[in-house]
């Protein structure tokens, strides 16, 4: 298997199996802690080969510097049937969230497992400005 995308991004879509991306980021500016971020999404895009049919389980973490979970973990189990004239399969996963809250700033980890193997990782930085006083 082949992860193609893996991004954090402000919305994503997935329409007749194209994965439409907006506005990927890496970086969250905050004033104020905690700081709430009210909508994003996380968007992958995975191939599978003829050889990795059957069931698979993708999971999601969403992890601080130091492990702890920022949210609960997400489990995508995914059934890989390959027609007779192709030699892969693609999917797409979307995972929407809402009203993600982050206690303190640094450095953060979206974590990507496939059948209990981590592939791949989005970073994520939080970085508080302290306001100026006026």
């Amino acid at each position: 298997m082949n992860i193609q995308i893996a991004a954090l991004c402000d919305a994503a879509t997935d329409y007749g199996g194209k994965l439409n991306i907006l506005g990927t980021f890496d970086t969250i500016m905050t004033n104020h802690l905690p700081a709430c971020h009210p909508q994003c999404s996380v968007a992958l895009r995975i191939a599978f080969n003829r050889i990795e049919e059957g069931t698979h389980k993708v999971k999601m973490n969403f992890v601080d510097e130091d492990g702890k979970f920022v949210m609960p973990s997400i489990d995508m189990p995914v059934d890989v049937h390959i027609p007779a004239n192709a030699n892969f399969l693609v999917r797409n996963f979307i995972i929407n969230i809402q009203q993600l809250k982050f206690d303190k700033p640094g450095q953060y980890s979206i974590d990507i497992a496939i059948d209990g193997r981590q592939e791949t990782n989005i970073p994520l930085l939080v970085h508080h400005q302290n306001q100026q006083a006026s």
